[in-house]
This record gives structure tokens, C-alpha cells and sequence, in this order.
């Protein structure tokens, strides 16, 4: 059946740091609501981003990742108003100015427009379409953010999941987390966003003290892992880089090609093992490395055994599977080698890939290196849910996970090359002052740094990358500008309601 979201009548339960600024900016809410609409909100529906402590650029490969939800969200203060019109304001008016809609002319988005209300029409359209109904109720809202936009932690999901639990409050409906989740994954395309539902999980089921398993092969599934404890407590600092990648001019040669080379990867590699004919590989539309890596120990039995050691043990075979089949080519393949290992004319393979979804650039295409952090990157994450649920008081658990975190840096940096030196540059301050692991997030090519640090080191690290980087890059931010680029905060509590 599944949970709701919940509601909540204590911060405390939704914040684990700086709870006293909390209570003043939701205070600052409730009163600039009053301001506008001449009325208490009777409720605020709030939801969180994310940040991808491990297990980069392997969803699309069917591999699980491990988000957390983190302080910073978007709330949304609401008022049922008793009429047809819908009318939204944000505590930013000068950058985005109120709208004012009536219900029936919400479900019309035009993509083509960046229009910050448009978020807000996609959790509204994708929760009505998802019920089959269109006899919204009329409410007022506002709405504050605090979710860096651009910087890889989710803020538009956690827009469209925000309006998606003020619009069913108000209008009775009561689904569950999960499939609130799923909708909201799905809602985002309404704006040219293609999602796999892990920041939209993530920021739904989110939990304090606890990451979350998500898994996407053979569905979507979001399992609550608990960090453990440790004295002092450690927490995790986010670090904006402020460098953009601007994906409508580099996807050709960043993300897109780097979806392309899995999935070529993936189709080569079923051929070697001998699985390419088996026919979830060949009814795949796009074949992952999951689906080959499960198809070729399909008729291995594992009843009985340890579910993270049979991950452990697949994924170790794969990466030596991944060497043999593809080291002849050390420096990458051209388009026509890929093609001939496939028996496949060029245009064929880029059929078979969707290239027309994924517009690519590229002379040779490193299928070895991408395997082998596929594969890698999933092991680091199966083994740092194994360190987290060992219970192994002997463990170091700080510097285990942070070894973990460091090498996947490793991997994106020189098997996936998705760093940049901005990202290379924070790491490598925030480890000789003391993290315990740093990495980049989201897809890279700049963006945020996420790092497992000390609570009892948090502004002694904060304080070397103020002064060695954004005092010398960037000389011109604000305080607030800073705090939004830099901050800590730990596994934080799911979208929910307060009242």
C-alpha cells in the first residue's frame, strides 16, 4: 500500500541543523503570506533537494545510486481560497513575479518558455492526469526556495514535489509517497526533462539519519539505509563549484556521449558473453549493463545467499568481464570498429542507440574506461550500504566511506572524465583540511562537491575553502550568495507537511 507524506507539528522533526534559523524564515513565511492574501496559510507542504553521496552516471546504466534529502527545500505556504483560480507568488517577486491562473488553464504548459510557474503547472498537471481528473480547487500560495538552482541538487524536483503535496491537500486526494514520487518523476517532461525518478524519490522518502538505496532494474524501488553513528557525528558539506556547464552546447561531447558509450558498451558486451540473443537483451529498447550483467548469471542460484554479497561478487566478475572485452581497444573505438564488433553498418548502431535522442560528437568512444566505472562505481555503492548496515564497532566508518567517496572521484575524474578542475580543485582543499571523502555530484563538468566531514571540522573546512577558492575565484559574492554556495547539512527528513 504504502505511506502518505507526513505531516509534522515540530521542525525539530524535519531539521537536524540550525533549527532556530529555520523557525524564523517559516515564520517569515506565514507572515509575507498574510501580507498578500489577508489570510493565515493552513498548512506549508515542503520537500527538499538532494545530494548524491555515491553512484554517478550509473542510473542509466540500471545500477542503484545512494541519495540522501538535505536541507535545503522549497516550501510552499497554501490557503484554500474557494474559488477556480489558482494564484502563486514567490518571496523572490522580483525575479519571479506572481501568476495568477485559473484551474482549468493550469494543464497548459508550453515548454518552449522558461517560466518559473511552469514547475508548478507540472506537479499540478501530473497529479490530476495521474487520477484522471481536472476539477481542480482554487488556493493561494508562496513559495520559498532554497535549493541552489543549477548546481546538481535537485531544486526543480523539489519544486514540482512540493506543489504536487499542496495541490492534493487542498484538494483531498491522498497518495502515497511512492507514487507521488513517480509522478512527479514522470510531470518533469511537461518542461523538456527527461527523469529517472532518484532526485524525485530521494526528496519525497527522504529520512533524518538515513540515505536511501534506489534501485531502477526491474523497478523502481527506495530502501532507507541509516548512516551510522559515529563520535563526533559526521555530516556532509556541500560545495557549489559556480562553474556551469551549458548541456544544450556541450551534451554532444559530455552527457549525451557518455550515454551513448554505455549503451554501445552494453550491446558489445552482451555479444562477448554470449547473452545477446537471450531476449531481454534483445527486447531491451536500450540495453543496459544491468540487464547484460543479469542475464548472464540468470541461471546462477542464489537462493540463500547474502543479496549484497551476490552484488558484490557479479559486479567484480563484470569489471574482469569488461577488460577482456573490450582492452584491445585501450585508446577508444571509432564508429566503425563498434560497428563491425557488431555486425552492424554505423547508421544501424546509431539507430540502435537512439542517437537522434542523444546527439553525440566524438571521434573515438572510450567504451573500456565508461565500463569500468559502471561497474566500479556500482560496487563502491553496494559496499558503502554493506559499511553502513555492518554494525562493526571496529570500523572506522568515517574513513571507510570517505575512502569509498575518494575513489569514486578517482573514477570520474580519469575512467569517466565528467570532473573538471574546479570540482579537482575543492576536493583536493576540503581533504587536506580535513574530509574524509570528497566528490563531485550530479553529472559534473563542473557544478556542486559533496564531502563526508566532522561535524567538529565544519567551519575550520568551510573556512580553507572560503579563503583558498571563492575568495580568489569568486571575490565578488554576497554572504548570502556564499552561504547558498556552501553550507552542511545531514540526511534530512522527506517532503512533508507542517502545520
Amino acid at each position: 500500500m504504502g505511506s502518505p507524506a507526513p505531516t509534522v507539528k515540530s521542525l525539530n522533526s524535519i531539521y537536524s541543523l540550525n533549527v532556530e534559523a529555520q523557525t524564523q524564515r517559516y515564520d517569515r513565511l506565514s507572515k509575507k503570506f498574510a501580507d498578500i492574501y489577508g489570510t493565515k496559510p493552513d498548512f506549508i507542504a515542503r520537500a527538499p533537494g538532494r545530494v548524491n553521496i555515491i553512484g554517478e552516471h550509473i542510473d542509466y546504466c540500471g545500477f542503484p545510486v545512494f541519495p540522501m534529502a538535505i536541507a535545503p527545500d522549497t516550501l510552499i505556504a497554501v490557503h484554500a481560497n474557494g474559488t477556480d483560480r489558482v494564484r502563486i507568488s514567490n518571496i523572490n517577486t522580483e525575479k519571479y513575479p506572481a501568476r495568477d491562473f485559473r484551474t482549468a488553464d493550469i494543464f497548459e504548459i508550453d515548454s518552449k518558455v522558461h517560466e518559473w510557474s511552469n514547475y508548478f503547472k507540472c506537479g499540478y498537471r501530473g497529479l490530476f492526469e495521474h487520477i484522471g481528473r481536472s476539477d481542480g480547487k482554487g488556493f493561494d500560495a508562496l513559495l520559498d526556495g532554497t535549493v541552489p538552482a543549477g548546481g546538481g541538487l535537485s531544486s526543480s524536483a523539489a519544486f514540482v514535489c512540493t506543489t504536487q503535496l499542496a495541490v492534493q491537500r487542498v484538494n483531498d486526494i491522498n497518495l502515497t509517497q511512492v507514487e507521488l514520487a513517480s509522478i512527479a518523476a514522470g510531470a518533469e517532461r511537461y518542461v523538456g526533462v527527461n527523469s529517472g525518478g532518484m532526485d524525485q524519490m530521494a526528496s519525497i522518502m527522504g529520512q533524518q539519519g538515513s540515505a536511501l538505496f534506489i534501485e531502477f532494474d526491474p523497478a523502481l524501488k527506495a530502501t532507507p539505509v541509516k548512516l551510522p553513528e559515529s563520535n563526533p557525528p559526521f555530516v556532509f558539506v556541500i560545495a557549489n563549484t559556480l562553474v556551469v556547464s551549458d548541456k544544450h552546447v556541450t551534451a554532444p561531447v559530455c552527457y549525451n556521449l557518455r550515454v551513448v558509450e554505455t549503451r554501445i558498451g552494453a550491446l558489445i558486451l552482451a555479444r562477448h558473453l554470449g547473452v545477446a540473443d537471450h531476449r531481454a537483451c534483445k527486447d531491451a529498447d536500450l540495453l543496459t549493463f544491468k540487464v547484460v550483467m543479469d542475464e548472464y548469471f540468470a541461471t546462477q542460484d542464489t537462493a540463500g545467499s547474502d543479496k549484497v554479497q551476490v552484488w558484490i561478487n557479479h559486479l567484480s566478475a563484470m569489471l574482469h568481464a569488461s577488460i577482456e572485452a573490450f582492452g584491445a581497444h585501450p585508446d577508444g573505438y571509432t564508429r566503425e570498429q563498434m560497428a563491425a564488433a557488431l555486425d552492424m553498418t554505423p547508421d544501424a548502431l546509431s539507430a540502435a542507440v537512439h542517437e537522434d535522442r542523444f546527439p553525440v560528437c566524438a571521434q573515438q568512444f572510450k567504451l573500456l574506461q565508461r565500463a569500468q566505472h559502471a561497474f566500479s562505481e556500482a560496487l563502491r555503492v553496494v559496499k558503502f550500504r554493506q559499511i553502513c548496515e555492518s554494525g562493526d564497532t571496529r570500523l572506522n566508518y568515517c574513513t571507510a566511506l570517505g575512502d569509498l567517496m575518494n575513489c569514486s572521484q578517482d573514477s570520474c575524474r580519469d575512467l569517466f572524465e565528467c570532473s573538471c578542475p574546479e570540482i579537482d580543485e575543492l576536493c583536493a582543499l576540503a581533504r587536506r583540511a580535513g574530509s574524509f571523502g570528497s566528490r563531485l555530484t550530479g553529472a559534473g563538468w563542473g557544478g556542486c562537491t559533496v564531502h563526508l566531514v566532522s561535524q567538529d571540522k565544519v567551519e575550520s573546512i568551510k573556512h580553507v575553502l572560503v579563503s583558498e577558492y571563492y575568495a580568489k575565484k569568486f571575490p565578488n559574492l554576497s554572504a548570502a550568495e556564499l552561504d547558498n554556495a556552501l553550507f552542511a547539512t545531514a540526511p534530512g527528513c522527506g517532503a512533508c507537511y507542517f502545520v
